[in-house]
């Protein structure tokens, strides 16, 4: 099916906006990231929670900013532990307050928001080590973040890949998850998928940002093996991992390397929904203001992980 035609109004007002990402400064990516996610938000977009607390944890090189989201629900509530989006190289907490919000709310969970270190000021493998760092710790203070033992990881895009990263870890490390949201994640950085080319640009994320984000994070190294699984976790042991809901978009370039990821855990034995959905672009779970079928298809997303949360 075509694009989403209130998507495909919103695309045209971002194409006469200014220049694309790629074409400026991290900073000036930031900046222009803020303005798109934050200014332009109406607040009372936002779901109500019952409480929202700013805290600083341990990330794995120095302390994190952190954002606890408690919804209004009562009885004993998991504990989510999130990662935003944004190429490695902008998002914050709260460019991802509404995704946030959400899964607190939809999904009746204690929401841990991880502003983990950016690129291209502290790349690779930075932002893999905080992820671990925080969530080995919310595992230890879990009761004191308001949940009780259930543990699991989101994340969208670039926040899914670190999610699909810390579920190897823990498994290795003998923290049970109780469940795993990736949403359009990329989980093999040196892969070339058909819908590389097909949505290489005019779908909010192009391929050229997309290289872009992956110079900021890896130029550094010399030698960069694209087959590690703390960079690319599709080449990881991905056996015993906690069951996992993967969401991606018809017009994304990162497609069908979710498409693939999701395959490959469903090989290796893991419980996985999966959702490809029709007329979607990439960020499509922050985009339901613009657009009801973004908003449907976010609230499938949310109905599914709440049902892989409370064992439904």
């Amino acid at each position: 099916m075509p694009v989403d035609p209130p998507l495909a109004t919103f695309l045209e007002f971002l194409a006469a906006a200014g220049k694309p990402m790629h074409e400026g400064t991290p900073d000036e990516a930031r900046h222009g990231f803020r303005t798109l996610w934050v200014d332009l938000r109406d607040p009372a977009s936002l779901p109500d929670v019952d409480a929202v607390e700013d805290i600083t944890i341990p990330g794995a090189d120095g302390d994190l900013a952190a954002r606890v989201y408690t919804p209004a629900a009562s009885g004993p509530l998991p504990t989510v532990v999130f990662f935003h989006g944004g190429g490695f190289v902008v998002g914050d907490l709260d460019t991802h307050e509404l995704v946030a919000r959400t899964i607190a709310t939809a999904c009746d969970a204690v929401v841990l928001s991880v502003a983990y270190r950016l690129a291209p000021e502290h790349p690779w493998p930075a932002g893999a080590e905080d992820a671990i760092a925080a969530t080995r710790w919310a595992a230890a203070h879990l009761a004191d973040l308001g949940g009780d033992d259930r543990l699991a990881v989101a994340g969208d895009s670039a926040g899914g890949n670190l999610s699909a990263i810390v579920a190897q870890a823990c498994r290795d490390e003998g923290l049970p998850l109780a469940g795993q949201l990736l949403m359009y994640p990329v989980t093999d950085t040196g892969a070339d998928h058909p819908s590389m080319t097909e949505n290489a640009e005019g779908y909010l994320l192009d391929l050229a940002t997309m290289m872009w984000f992956h110079q900021q994070y890896t130029a550094h190294l010399a030698d960069l093996d694209l087959a590690d699984p703390r960079l690319s976790p599709r080449h990881g042991d991905l056996s015993g991992l906690a069951p996992a809901v993967l969401v991606v978009a018809e017009y994304d370039p990162l497609r069908d390397d979710g498409l693939a990821y999701a395959a490959a855990l469903s090989e290796a034995g893991v419980a996985v929904e999966v959702r490809n959905f029709p007329g979607m672009i990439h960020g499509f779970a922050d985009l339901g203001r613009y657009s009801p079928a973004a908003q449907a298809a976010t609230d499938e997303t949310f109905a599914l992980f709440r049902k892989v949360l409370h064992g439904l």
